[in-house]
């Protein structure tokens, strides 16, 4: 059995660096989270210390530079460590992606030394956990029609409005949130859990990411100092820009739900015997598999050619939508083939499928929907708007 899913010698492109990276992660994803992750899920619960797990093996903000804390790592190696973590659960993954991508990139990207030395340092340990406020109720593949406001009070601001589908919400510490002012340009700032008028309502009966906690941010008339103000940026290319960070992640990520997934179908399918022979001896099965390998195969390569180009500041965001867009759909598609090899077997919670499956049914619509990033992709192509 041939049971590799580097089909292409794919580490032969990345090096021993990378390799360790990568291992060490995985080794910390088989102590740390698989013993609990299945249990807590159920439970609708989240593993225990879960970010500061995260921060000891330098999982967040790892292409932070490490004067502020981070790894001083490059997006090739994030994007393994995103591959890791989600190949145990994409909660693992949400939560790692939202504190680096969305929380420590704006604040290092945009925000100011003082900024920068106050926050970062104890969001790479996580010691503090962050969140990312930008969709709202009304406004989810329209952020620019988001209704949050900041009013000019003093010599600072008052903030107003709710942001929903936070992952981390009712835990978090400081939320990076984006707002229009009275010019209509768009600011971020920073909002500290102790703000009066600051509060993170959970939302609760999820059936998927049941190992992450996800709430709104809900402010009522929240007075922001203008030293908790980005100043690097006033448009929707600060809250973009984190976006492409993220789903660059993101494409990564659900690779290792894909792989995990296709690993337990392989296994089970030779072991698993019918008529008197392996259900892997038979024809449906095997093309099943040859199109999961395949799927995955195709996925790797994406990334790899796209984690290249981003260490060359040269990956657009168009390429950014496309690999996040079709890595998704191809980890659910392999998800639920994989649940159909598993016959019943496939539904129980000693196998990982289904949890990945409602996982990826949430990854498929957060960060941009499968839809919206298809209409980028024709945008590009066609130089035409559909929006």
């Amino acid at each position: 059995m041939n049971s590799t899913v580097d089909y292409f010698n794919l580490d032969e492109l990345l090096g021993q660096e990378y390799l360790l990276i990568r291992q060490a992660v995985r080794d910390f994803v088989r102590t740390e989270i698989l013993p609990e992750i299945d249990t807590k899920a159920q439970q609708h619960e989240e593993i225990p210390n879960l970010m500061k797990k995260l921060g000891s093996i330098g999982a967040l903000g790892p292409f932070i530079p490490s004067k502020y804390g981070g790894a001083g790592l490059d997006y090739l190696a994030y994007g393994l460590i995103m591959q890791e973590l989600e190949a145990g659960d994409s909660a693992i993954r949400s939560a790692a992606s939202v504190q680096s991508s969305l929380v420590m990139y704006p604040i290092y990207t945009f925000g100011s030394e003082e900024q920068k030395e106050k926050y970062l340092p104890m969001l790479a340990t996580g010691d503090w956990v962050g969140a990312f406020g930008l969709t709202e109720p009304n406004h989810g593949s329209d952020p620019s029609s988001m209704e949050t406001r900041l009013r000019k009070e003093g010599e600072g601001y008052l903030l107003s409005g709710t942001k929903t589908w936070i992952t981390n919400a009712p835990i978090c510490d400081i939320a990076i949130v984006w707002a229009r002012d009275e010019d209509g340009k768009v600011k971020g700032v920073i909002i500290e859990r102790d703000d009066i008028g600051f509060s993170t309502p959970e939302i609760k009966n999820k059936w998927s990411l049941r190992a992450s906690r996800t709430g709104e941010l809900v402010f009522d008339e929240v007075y922001v100092s203008k030293e908790r103000l980005l100043p690097g940026v006033s448009s929707m290319r600060g809250p973009l820009s984190c976006l492409n960070s993220a789903r660059y992640g993101i494409s990564w990520g659900v690779i290792g739900a894909a792989i995990d997934c296709y690993q337990v179908a392989l296994n089970y399918a030779s072991e698993r015997t019918q008529f008197g022979n392996p259900i892997a001896s038979y024809q449906l099965q095997q093309k099943k598999l040859a199109e999961m390998i395949t799927e995955i195969t195709k996925a790797q390569l994406l990334s790899w050619r796209l984690g290249v180009l981003k260490n060359e500041n040269r990956a657009t965001s168009q390429q950014i939508s496309m690999a996040k867009r079709n890595n998704v759909d191809m980890a659910l598609r392999i998800a639920r083939e994989s649940r159909q090899v598993l016959g019943a077997m496939g539904i129980v919670g000693d196998y990982p499928i289904m949890r990945h499956m409602m996982n990826l049914e949430s990854v498929i619509t957060y960060e941009g929907t499968h839809d919206i990033h298809l209409l980028i992709t024709g945008q590009d192509i066609t130089g035409i708007s559909s929006f």
